[in-house]
């Protein structure tokens, strides 16, 4: 599917927890821009969570039931040629990398690794084969990027920021160093402040230049900066919005 090959021209949707419960509007602006570039998809159904909040704790039983409620669905949407994708670049990492590492052996977590991809990624790779739109009617002005560590990590290059920057009038300061939230780390009382200590530099490099918005492809990490920022006094006008909500923004949808 990669390294030369045609994207799969459809899309299995995994739409995550935390799309699911805390920010649904993330979930739809991906499905918008599927649906404007005439991209077919369908939901990967009754999904669970992808484990990667258990693998961190070191609960890897959770990690393994967990497993045993998603792959047999998301490997039969691979074997029926289907690219998967998720909006959240933890549960991405988790089947292309945190996964197959624990279950090397697994045939069916091998598949849905070679079918999983970033949204971005799997963008960039349509529009190499000619497939995608680039009908963009909204610039989208100073935009300062921040790449988490889990997108980092798939070493797929900054596939977001290339798609940020086909839109007109458009600019991406791209920052690249950990915002320190951590998953559940960075929400933990006695941590709190560690984090955001780490975080503190990003909070200035996203500063810089006054943006207009301000997006992190984590959506955790996008809060924490925007916090962050405000509590320093360097917001300045900047709004705080995901790259797809960006992407569906510069198509005018």
């Amino acid at each position: 599917m990669r390294d030369g090959q045609r994207t799969p021209g459809k899309v299995a949707v995994f739409a995550t927890c935390y799309v699911n419960y805390n920010e649904p509007g993330i979930g739809q602006d991906l499905l918008q821009l599927l649906v404007h570039n005439e991209i077919p998809y369908r939901f990967a159904d009754k999904e669970a969570c992808c484990g990667m909040p258990k693998l961190e704790l070191g609960d890897f039983e959770a990690v393994a039931a967990l497993k045993e409620i998603n792959i047999p669905r998301l490997a039969a949407l691979a074997r029926e040629g289907y690219a998967i994708v998720t909006p959240v670049p933890s549960c991405t990492l988790m089947y292309k990398q945190e996964l197959p590492l624990m279950f090397p052996d697994d045939e069916d977590v091998q598949a849905v690794r070679a079918a999983m991809f970033d949204p971005f990624e799997y963008f960039v790779q349509r529009d190499k084969d000619g497939l995608l739109k680039r009908d963009f009617t909204q610039p989208l002005g100073k935009v300062s990027y921040h790449i988490p560590c889990h997108s980092r990590v798939q070493n797929v290059g900054q596939k977001t920021r290339e798609a940020l920057q086909w839109v007109p009038g458009t600019t991406v300061n791209t920052v690249e160093r950990c915002a320190g939230h951590d998953g559940t780390y960075g929400v933990k009382k006695e941590f709190f402040a560690t984090s955001m200590k780490i975080g503190g530099p990003v909070f200035n490099r996203m500063a810089e230049d006054a943006p207009d918005y301000i997006a992190s492809d984590c959506p955790i990490a996008g809060r924490r900066i925007q916090q962050g920022m405000e509590e320093k006094g360097v917001a300045g006008h900047a709004r705080k919005a995901h790259p797809l909500t960006l992407l569906r923004m510069a198509y005018g949808l």
